[in-house]
């Protein structure tokens, strides 16, 4: 039976293979750009908050401010995904980052780059969530690692292309960093253009109603938590009234939070999901995966611009053992899930990995051999391409396709929510680290501390004389291991986790498995799913 004119197999919405691949190219498209804005801006950090005159926590707040928007806003876009049209919502959701990409590139400051990148953060989280959630509507389960494969070579061709594209920007001087946000605007342009042509799914509408109170607690309790994170140590000691405010302050957002939760009568994460032990495992997982995915390996391009004195260029062509093992192992489990309908052995080997990856990495030095930290980053990279993608598969395939975009919405959530406190703890770390390494190195040089701005500015290493640049390099180089080792904790933590998953065999069809638990509380949680009329409307 051809697959370009037979149906393909209990897809959600009986589409051909022809028409699936057709109908992804724009969504892939929309990923693209979002990779490519994020993957493009990464490299370039080091040269924009060194112009900018900002220091490590603006360089940690630059990407956390873009972490924490997508942390609070996915739940919101996967709960709309289950009420409305998510076409409509993919185009949205690409639209306010194309804006918030157009305006960070005319940022005059931090203080503003920051801001933009909120928005950023905000159409980001449209896209991440929207993806999975479209994918699982069209394909069934167990066809769905195949795809993921394509989502994974899109995601490792953006994240290989971004860092030599904000390399080469950077690097010309009559392009300058600025044009790094700009680049994407043709893609998301293109790509609004293919998903009006070529995505068609049909629109559900029932009545209900989102739950803001849910998500701002949630996001408040979020964001005040990784402020004092931020914040304590530099601005203020940690044992002081401000972190106690701010922590105890945390902690009764949280437990507004949970009470709101439990009480919504369409919660933004409801609690029910929890009762399912898959999905609580995946969201521990996810979170643990998520701090050492963002929150080490956001710090990277710095590791090597600071610490090696690599041109931005040269800082992406570095990277590029971590992005193809990503790219290698994402392809090649997702055909293999399809072929077989196993993916808990993926999920082990690839947090076991991770944490072995994370582990060497810790002995990382200014010094360190390339070779040796290649195989260290290629470790890496397999291991976050064989999970990523599949704690969202597991957690799809245990529930019904009316419940599709909150739960994998979910996952993402605290995916993103891990790699927002990754990225604010390890930056933390780091900014406290290079600043003991620095004074402690010029204080064998019988120079004062404050003459390297270890702590404050970030250094532009090749004006620094050459036996403070030394000692800046090793300090950055020191730094930037103990904050891998710092995060290989997390990724055993998600090993154990992923251990404990009971693994069930993808389904053959989009339908809700039967009888599961989840299942029947979404049934009566729903009135039995007739509040849900499928128009048949294409948009």
């Amino acid at each position: 039976m051809s697959q370009v004119t037979a149906p393909t197999r209990a897809t959600g919405v009986d589409m051909t293979h022809r028409q699936i691949l057709q109908a992804l190219s724009g969504l892939l498209l929309g990923m693209f750009v979002a990779i490519l804005s994020s993957t493009v801006v990464s490299n370039a950090l080091p040269r924009i908050i060194t112009e900018l005159h900002g220091g490590q926590s603006a360089y940690t707040w630059v990407v956390t401010s873009a972490l924490l928007a997508t942390t609070a806003t996915t739940p919101i876009w996967g709960k709309l995904a289950d009420l409305t049209s998510k076409k409509l919502l993919v185009q949205i959701s690409l639209g306010i980052y194309v804006l918030g990409s157009v305006l960070a590139g005319a940022a005059q400051g931090t203080t503003e780059l920051i801001a933009c990148r909120v928005l950023q953060g905000i159409g980001a989280g449209g896209l991440t969530a929207l993806a999975q959630v479209i994918m699982a509507t069209m394909i069934a389960p167990r066809e769905r690692g195949r795809y993921s494969g394509y989502l994974g070579a899109v995601m490792a061709v953006g994240t290989i292309g971004g860092p030599l594209i904000g390399g080469v920007i950077v690097d010309t001087s009559w392009l300058g960093w600025r044009w790094c946000f700009y680049v994407g605007v043709p893609f998301a342009i293109a790509a609004l253009v293919v998903l009006q042509k070529t995505l068609h799914l049909p629109v559900i509408k029932r009545k209900a109603q989102i739950d803001w109170w849910g998500a701002t607690l949630i996001t408040a309790a979020v964001s005040l938590l990784l402020i004092w994170v931020s914040l304590a140590g530099g601005q203020f000691p940690w044992a002081s009234w401000q972190s106690a405010v701010m922590v105890v302050g945390a902690l009764v957002l949280g437990a507004l939070a949970i009470r709101v939760e439990t009480r919504a009568a369409e919660p933004m994460i409801p609690p029910r999901l929890f009762r399912n032990r898959t999905i609580t495992l995946a969201v521990v997982a996810s979170i643990a995966v998520g701090v050492g995915m963002f929150g080490a390996s956001v710090f990277l391009g710095q590791y090597f611009q600071i610490s090696r004195g690599q041109s931005p260029t040269m800082s992406g062509l570095m990277t590029l053992p971590m992005i193809l093992g990503l790219l290698v192992s994402s392809t090649l489990s997702g055909r293999i899930i399809t072929r077989t309908g196993r993916w808990k052995r993926f999920l082990v080997i690839g947090t076991a990995l991770l944490t072995a990856g994370f582990a060497l990495m810790g002995t990382l030095r200014a010094d360190t051999s390339f070779t040796l930290l290649s195989v260290y980053m290629a470790l890496v990279g397999i291991g976050l391409g064989m999970t990523m993608q599949n704690l969202v598969l597991a957690v799809q395939n245990t529930v019904g396709t009316h419940e599709l975009g909150v739960a994998s919405s979910t996952v993402a959530f605290f995916r993103s929510l891990g790699g927002a406190i990754g990225v604010s703890v390890l930056g933390a770390v780091l900014a406290h680290k290079v600043t003991d390494y620095t004074a402690e190195g010029l204080g064998r040089l019988g120079i004062a501390a404050s003459s390297s701005g270890g702590g404050g500015v970030l250094p532009d290493v090749h004006t620094l004389p050459g036996p403070i640049r030394a000692v800046v390099e090793s300090a950055y180089g020191h730094g930037a291991g103990d904050i891998f080792l710092a995060a290989a904790p997390f990724a055993l933590i998600a090993l154990i986790a992923v251990s404990f998953i009971k693994e069930v065999p993808l389904r053959q069809n989009s339908s809700s498995p039967v009888g599961t638990e989840v299942e029947q509380e979404s049934i009566i949680a729903t009135g039995a799913g007739a509040a849900a009329v499928r128009t048949g409307e294409q948009r």
